[in-house]
């Protein structure tokens, strides 16, 4: 049997699968932060799971006989998110016919998960930081403050302190969230998990439409899963697996893989897009090292002494963050710089976002 962790929720459907040393890191930080009552960022790209991690925190808490409510941040109008999240009294505004109670009151005793965090506005980062360093929060319309007790699980997929110095989240509410921050790994930093999670997808799919055993994948479309850069992480995966498995007519091993499902020379043109009867070329996302592939010194490229020595240490300090697992200030110490040397190094190559 594959040597990969499973680890069930209250959910029987949800499972956090992998055996990488990136993320099981990330699953040891948040296990042992879920007995702290403290607020806990976490920060991934799209699909990596940041939903998963949340509930990991509150079921493996000591609140987890109690509710988890989660809230999207993204998904609802500025206008609404101080209501949807502190509640309002009848009249407030207009469409307020009766009072509700928000999800701070829902989620008291509890944890609420506040997703896509970074898209909060000013205002409403103001008065959640209030909610989170009193414990009061007020209802729009009324004056009489509520005591809740709710642990606050955050995630986002932007680098926050970046946000704070431009001015666009305020950083005494980053300080007050971020006593402990998980960092989950993108797919493409562990490649290992691939074949794990696929397998896995690939069963279940397989289960669902009824048939009576997986045959697994062929050399071509294994090779495919391996190549693919995967920018939407484990959710794009497993999309891609779920849709190769009930194509797949044949009762061998799946062999044929569309990475893009809208890849068609019939596909209609847009300004970003090749001509008509064309495919416009793949794009990728930001270079980051594979977990099993170092980033080593190329031979083709710029001939200049400037860019051949740009060149090196873009490389340079890429592959010693995939060595010291993307941590800043391991990596700092590492090469003899000082935190600050370091971010600014990281800025100038445009390698802030795979750390971020």
């Amino acid at each position: 049997m594959a040597n990969f962790a499973k680890h069930w929720f209250m959910r029987r459907t949800t499972q956090v699968i992998g055996q990488s040393g990136a993320f099981l890191d990330a699953l040891e930080r948040a296990s042992r932060a879920a007995a702290l009552d403290r607020p806990v960022l976490v920060i991934g790209e799209r699909g990596t799971g940041k939903e998963l991690v949340a509930e990991r925190l509150h079921h493996l808490s000591p609140r987890w006989s109690q509710s988890l409510v989660t809230m999207n941040c993204a998904a609802l109008p500025e206008t609404l998110i101080e209501a949807e999240l502190f509640g309002h009294e009848a009249g407030a505004f207009t469409g307020a016919t009766k009072a509700r109670t928000g999800r701070f009151e829902e989620a008291d005793a509890g944890t609420l998960f506040l997703d896509e965090l970074g898209t909060l506005s000013m205002g409403a980062q103001e008065r959640l930081l209030r909610a989170v360093e009193y414990g009061e929060v007020t209802r729009i319309g009324s004056s009489r403050a509520m005591t809740v007790d709710v642990r606050i699980v955050a995630a986002t997929n932007e680098h926050l302190p970046d946000r704070v110095e431009e001015g666009t989240f305020r950083a005494d509410l980053l300080d007050r969230l971020s006593f402990e921050v998980v960092t989950l790994p993108p797919l493409r930093a562990r490649r290992s998990d691939i074949p794990v999670l696929a397998d896995h997808f690939g069963r279940r799919m397989a289960s669902e439409l009824g048939h009576d055993e997986f045959a697994g994948f062929g050399p071509k479309a294994t090779e495919a899963l391996m190549d693919h850069r995967w920018p939407g992480n484990v959710r794009e995966l497993r999309n891609v697996v779920e849709r190769a498995v009930y194509r797949w007519e044949d009762a061998g091993p799946i062999d044929v893989i569309e990475i893009d499902p809208f890849h068609s020379p019939y596909r209609p043109a847009t300004a970003r897009s090749a001509p008509r009867g064309e495919v416009a070329p793949d794009t990728k996302p930001r270079d980051l090292p594979d977990e099993d592939a170092p980033v080593v010194a190329c031979e083709e490229g710029p001939s200049d002494f400037k860019s051949r020595v740009a060149r090196f240490e873009r490389e340079l300090l890429a592959r010693t963050l995939a060595e010291h697992r993307f941590n800043q200030r391991a990596t700092a110490e590492a090469l003899g710089l000082s935190y600050d040397q370091l971010r600014h190094a990281l800025r100038r190559h445009d390698l802030i976002g795979a750390v971020a």
